[in-house]
């Protein structure tokens, strides 16, 4: 078993939520190998996850971002107005502009993507249950792209110099 933390320190309680049977369980059965970690709940939509986050308290919440019927910036931006001290990591395999930034927006601390090495998710969930946020290098990539990037053209116009 794998530790970073002393035996007197009570673990880090993790909640699990992807669409998907196979990364649920994936992510339930790496998560439990580390014995600071512990999977306190397993959800597979995000409207699960809101309902399932008062009974089981989770520390960290591991949030699938693309999902039918209520995706993950969503159900995080849910979850952190009813429990803000529950810290949501993005857990995707998408790296594209507009879901970081949702994602952020709505309150996850990072946005990492399902390529990611068990030591790193490990690590990445004990970042977040400290507040520290971690990012995955492609996604921070693009948020730095879209700061630098020039305005479009016509962004100082008022409404009325854009219809003449």
């Amino acid at each position: 078993m794998n530790s970073t933390t002393p035996a007197d320190r009570k673990p880090v309680r993790v909640m699990i939520v992807d669409d998907h049977l196979l990364v649920r369980d994936g992510l339930k059965l790496l998560v439990s190998t580390f014995d600071d970690l512990e999977v306190v709940a397993v959800a597979e939509s995000g409207e699960e996850a809101v309902g399932l986050c008062r009974q089981a308290q989770p520390d960290v919440i591991l949030m699938d971002v693309v999902m039918p019927h209520m995706d993950g910036p969503t159900a995080t931006a849910h979850i952190r107005e009813a429990w803000p001290h529950v810290q949501v990591l993005a857990l995707t395999s998408f790296v594209e502009e507009d879901l970081v930034q949702r994602a952020l927006e709505a309150g996850a601390i990072g946005y990492l993507l399902k390529k990611v090495s068990a030591t790193e998710l490990a690590e990445a969930i004990r970042a977040a249950h400290l507040g520290r946020s971690t990012m995955d290098r492609d996604a921070m990539q693009l948020l730095i792209n879209s700061v630098r990037r020039p305005p479009h053209l016509g962004h100082d116009l008022t409404a009325r110099e854009r219809e003449v």
